[in-house]
């Protein structure tokens, strides 16, 4: 009598067992972790990771962000101890060597600036330094404080030597500033170490910027992101869940990066005028030509790099230019009172 109690307990237990495993291990069996917001680069990051057990999505955040992190502190101009504060401090005197990752950056903003004839350009540290400035004392830059702070522009003033892997600036007081790339290169490597974490779909969010990959939460067949209207814009940076009147378009994205710039967010007010944080060295001003731009693409370097770019260039220069680019799409926003909606020939396939 014990022993078929015994058995009948094992039995159970194998039972459980198995039923267990094949829940788990179904096809579309899936487990989401949610980082919540934390502030990293100056900003907010959301990530999500959806694996097939709890432990596997949690490690998979806790890794994805951790390559936030390092791209933060090696890239950060507003960290004194970051590689790219030592470049802007050393190498108008010397080579200044830096890591495998700035190097890649680098390299990378200098093809997009070669692809934009400079309208995107990393360099541009002296004219945003000088708004700044003049946000400060509440006075427009003059002529002649314009055109010193343009002279020290110029990626063709930048100097990389791949095999030493180091940096040199060609004239004094040149400054870097990756505020326009280092944000989409940081979320392509978390989306690589929440793959090789095991993951099966993840979503990567970093101030607007965003990569999704793989499965979507359970009961989504897409990710979902959506698009702010920048006629309405929010007064922090923060999630567009609950804000559905901000919410302007909702785009479908199954394996895709999008990256949207444009000043309605950040800007500096000077003689009560807003001015956009993105700055076009040819005027030495802030790029006025459009509102909103949002870039779809597989990577989010590119999307982050080509928003920026696509706004400097303008509504007809800047969608002439993505069309030219495979795989790439773009929805812009024409500055008020129009606020005119131009989407490339292929981004419609994206909106819900």
């Amino acid at each position: 009598m014990i022993r078929k109690i015994l058995w009948l307990i094992i039995a159970i237990i194998i039972c459980a067992i198995l039923s267990l495993a094949l829940y788990i291990f179904r096809p579309d069996h899936r487990v989401e972790a949610d980082s919540g917001y934390r502030l990293v680069m100056g900003t907010f990051a959301h990530l999500k990771a959806i694996a097939k057990d709890p432990n596997t999505a949690k490690k998979c955040v806790e890794t994805a962000f951790a390559e936030l992190e390092k791209v933060d502190n090696l890239m950060s101009d507003y960290k004194s101890d970051s590689e790219i504060s030592q470049v802007n401090r050393d190498s108008a005197q010397r080579d200044v060597k830096v890591s495998k990752s700035t190097l890649e950056v680098l390299q990378k903003s200098v093809e997009f600036s070669r692809l934009s004839e400079g309208a995107f350009d990393i360099t541009i540290g002296p004219l945003s330094d000088l708004w700044r400035s003049a946000a400060e004392v509440n006075t427009v830059p003059t002529d002649a404080e314009l055109e010193q702070a343009r002279s020290k522009v110029g990626y063709e003033k930048l100097i990389l030597d791949a095999n030493e892997m180091t940096v040199r600036f060609s004239v004094e007081d040149m400054k870097l500033d990756l505020g326009g790339i280092a944000k989409g290169y940081a979320i392509d490597l978390a989306v690589e170490a929440m793959r090789a974490g095991g993951a099966v779909g993840g979503m990567v969010d970093v101030g607007g910027d965003i990569r999704c990959f793989g499965l979507p939460p359970r009961g989504k067949k897409t990710w979902r992101i959506g698009l702010e209207d920048p006629t309405e814009p929010e007064d922090a940076d923060q999630s567009l869940a609950g804000n559905a009147s901000r919410v302007l378009l909702v785009l479908k994205l199954r394996n895709a990066a999008i990256a949207t710039s444009g000043g309605y967010r950040r800007f500096v007010l000077v003689e009560g005028k807003r001015y956009s944080h993105i700055m076009n060295r040819d005027t030495g001003a802030s790029a006025e030509g459009m509102s909103s731009v949002t870039i779809i693409s597989q990577d989010a370097i590119d999307a982050d790099a080509l928003a920026t770019t696509v706004s400097v260039m303008g509504p007809e220069k800047g969608l002439a230019l993505i069309e030219t680019i495979p795989g790439i799409e773009a929805i812009l926003i024409t500055p008020s009172p129009e606020y005119q909606l131009i989407k490339t020939s292929g981004a419609e396939k994206y909106i819900k």
